[in-house]
């Protein structure tokens, strides 16, 4: 039967269809075929208990129709017309575009919501987070255009016929909602391609209640992107991948999630990486030897510091020792190396020798063995006897300047340098470093001939040469110490205790091993020190530990041959800085396990403050010794090996007794 506005009303469906005839109804008809096929609680949707019930849908929606809506519903039909001369090519409009793409999209997603539907006229984004609500209270219109959002088909022509087999009401009033959606989907706009008016799009008459975040399945929101909005995959993505979002990489760098769309820098982050990521924008710009302190990307600029130390302090480990020339080495360094009291190895290494091996070769490979795969030797040099070795962990190789070395004898008539000085220096970011070794002159009663010793180092070491000064204007050309930030000089300066013999065993056996401040009284160092007659602006660890100087070899005793020297603190480490509280002494003691030669070693850890400095300095480029870099790890695994071979067969051996 037939309504007063043209469009004929079933008896289990609302069917809205032009005075015209077929025109939509074929359009309509493929597709609402097919859903009648469909069970009708399957999917969610809402149905109507009879064919009444979908009528009096079908008013309701027809009441809310603007006035253009009711005026196209009584048009004529059309008269036919002569064919008109045929075109190569029909530009579709922009109504029929967005109909094509809007058909395309349901298309793609029918199998993201529903795996069991076969129908290509279900399963959109629009059901997915739509069906929860069209189960609520709601007017018959707004029914209607949940139904419409849900079961929009463009082919209905074939649902009547179709829903007349099936004789059931609920499939009847899931038809008509279809063929009423389908079409309201058609008639939006004014008109098509040609001169056909159009109708315009039935609105709701409130607006719809504000959607969950969690009304999508899982596998819908990660078919096409990464929500980011959604809590719970946040949750999923950071228990699939162990760690949580934040790292130890610049905050700046982390986006709002993945997505799709836009390729944010958090997508091109791996999320097992603790290395800082890097944006390829930064890579394009970046650009070294600009001599910018607070350039973006500068590689010893203030930005790479913070980077790698955030309070801008690193660990120095110093040590001084003399090896009496013996060739025999010790069997394990990692008492003097990696002493026990500090929980972590430090950032740089530097080791001062006098009177050092034959091999000086040796004495480097067991350096580099002891301290493992994590550092390099930055630089190593020698004068005579004396050996200076710098590692440096394989990290911070790239921030470091060209190193430059000079020297100083101090005994012209020797044929071998014993005595004299050894110096390295460089830039490590922007603070420079002036590393000194030496030996002064022995014999207990020549404090001036050790004076001079000193004098004549600081005024001949021709340091730095291409490197430049980081202050010149606290700079001084009469003395080294004071064209650099931070000095350490240390060796076998030869100062003694003014005391004899019985005095100092007398209070070395009194006293405790950290109570020597009855000792220091009588020290020569510390007393010219505090008279300002050498190492001016130095200054020296409190000493804690018992006097380096002179033992047996291989005795934990002081002399016992017929010189009977007294035991003194030859072997000190003292430091300077251009800037006050720079250098912090963290430690400053010597190693007693150590016993193959008359000196014990003497150390001392530092925290020394870095500054940020410019890239237009000469720069180092990661050199390092390679080839004592391979040789070191390669004794050290051999080493380790061995070590786990002994231990089993120790494990594996038994010893059977008879009683």
């Amino acid at each position: 039967m037939s309504t007063p506005n043209g469009f004929p009303q079933h008896s289990g469906a609302c069917v809205t269809q032009s005075t015209e005839g077929g025109a939509v109804q074929d359009l309509h008809a493929k597709k609402a075929g097919k859903a009648a096929k469909k069970d009708a609680g399957g999917n969610g949707a809402l149905t109507f208990e009879d064919a009444a019930s979908a009528g009096t849908a079908l008013n309701e929606t027809l009441k809310l129709l603007p006035s253009e809506l009711k005026a196209n519903m009584k048009m004529k039909p059309l008269a036919p017309r002569p064919p008109q001369k045929p075109r190569l090519e029909r530009a579709a409009s922009l109504d029929e575009k967005s109909w094509r793409r809007w058909r395309r999209f349901r298309t793609s997603q029918e199998s993201l919501t529903d795996p069991n539907e076969t129908s290509s006229s279900n399963g959109s984004l629009q059901e997915a987070s739509l069906s929860p609500l069209t189960r609520g209270r709601a007017s018959p219109c707004h029914r209607c255009c949940h139904q419409n959002s849900l079961h929009s088909s463009p082919d209905a022509s074939e649902a009547s016929a179709v829903g007349k087999s099936r004789g059931s009401t609920s499939d009847l009033g899931k038809r008509a909602s279809e063929l009423s959606s389908a079409f309201g989907g058609l008639l939006r706009g004014k008109a098509f391609a040609g001169s056909k008016p159009r109708l315009s799009q039935v609105m709701p008459a409130r607006p719809l209640p504000p959607l969950e975040l969690s009304v999508a399945s899982h596998s819908l929101r990660t078919a096409n992107r990464i929500d980011s909005d959604c809590l719970d995959y946040r949750q999923y993505s950071q228990h699939k991948s162990g760690r949580v979002s934040s790292s130890l990489s610049d905050t700046r760098l982390h986006g709002n999630g993945m997505v799709y769309d836009n390729c944010s820098t958090s997508s091109m982050k791996s999320t097992f990486s603790l290395l800082t990521p890097i944006r390829s924008k930064d890579v394009r710009s970046r650009s070294y030897l600009e001599g910018s302190l607070l350039a973006s990307g500068a590689l010893l600029g203030a930005e790479e510091l913070s980077r790698y130390f955030p309070d801008r302090n690193i660990g120095i480990f110093v040590a001084t020792w003399n090896m009496q020339g013996q060739k025999e080495l010790p069997l394990n360094l990692d008492d003097f190396l990696l002493p026990a009291d500090p929980d972590y190895a430090q950032d740089m290494y530097v080791i001062g020798v006098q009177e050092g091996c034959p091999d000086r070769r040796e004495w480097e490979i067991r350096l580099q063995e002891t301290l493992g795969p994590h550092y390099v030797m930055l630089y190593s040099a020698a004068h005579g006897v004396l050996y200076m070795s710098v590692f440096i962990r394989r990290d911070l190789i790239w921030f470091c300047s060209e190193v430059e070395y000079a020297t100083v004898t101090t005994r012209i008539v020797s044929q071998i340098k014993t005595k004299g000085a050894l110096g390295i220096s460089f830039t490590f970011f922007g603070t420079s470093f002036l590393f000194i070794t030496s030996h002064f002159t022995s014999g207990d009663s020549k404090v001036n001939e050790r004076k001079l010793d000193y004098n004549k180092t600081i005024q001949s070491l021709t340091l730095p040469k291409n490197v430049p000064d980081t202050n010149p204007y606290r700079s001084s050309s009469s003395d080294v110490t004071t064209r650099f930030d931070e000095v350490f000089w240390f060796g076998d300066f030869n100062f003694r205790l003014n005391k004899d013999r019985e005095t100092v065993d007398s209070i070395l056996n009194q006293n405790p091993e950290t109570d020597v401040s009855r000792l220091l009284a009588y020290d020569q160092l510390t007393s010219e020190m505090s008279r300002g007659s050498i190492f001016k602006g130095f200054q020296e660890a409190d000493i804690r530990f018992r006097p380096s100087y002179k033992f047996d070899i291989g005795k934990d005793s002081y002399d016992t041959t017929s010189k009977q020297r007294t035991p003194s603190y030859t072997d000190r480490v003292v430091f300077r800085s251009r800037y006050r509280d720079d250098i912090h002494a963290v430690k400053y003691s010597s190693c007693p396990v150590i016993k193959t030669s008359d000196h014990r070693p003497v150390f001392a850890l530092f925290r020394v403050k870095v500054r940020p400095g410019r890239d237009n300095i000469p720069l180092a480029a990661g050199q390092f010794d390679r080839e004592l870099y391979l040789i070191g790890i390669k004794r050290r695994i051999t080493r380790e090996l061995q070590k786990r071979k002994e231990q089993k067969d120790q494990k594996s051996s038994s010893i059977c007794s008879i009683s």
